[in-house]
């Protein structure tokens, strides 16, 4: 099955290591990287999809993060 997530942090190194977690985990990157402002919180933010092929049969209720 292939499996999608999209990662998404505040603009510090926290995103850098989420998405190098994921890629350590075997997670490839998907597309560029995207960057907005949150008017909310006053903050930037950081987004990057990341796909993987995995054995098995994809379920709604499968947790991506821990694949």
């Amino acid at each position: 099955m292939k499996l999608y997530r999209f990662l998404s942090e505040e603009d510090t190194s926290a995103f850098c290591h989420k998405v190098t977690e994921a890629l350590n985990k075997g997670w490839e990157l998907h597309g560029s990287p995207t960057q907005t402002w949150d008017h909310a919180a006053g903050v930037m933010r950081c987004g990057q999809a990341v796909i993987k092929d995995a054995p098995g049969t994809y379920k709604p209720d499968l947790k991506l993060g821990a694949q």
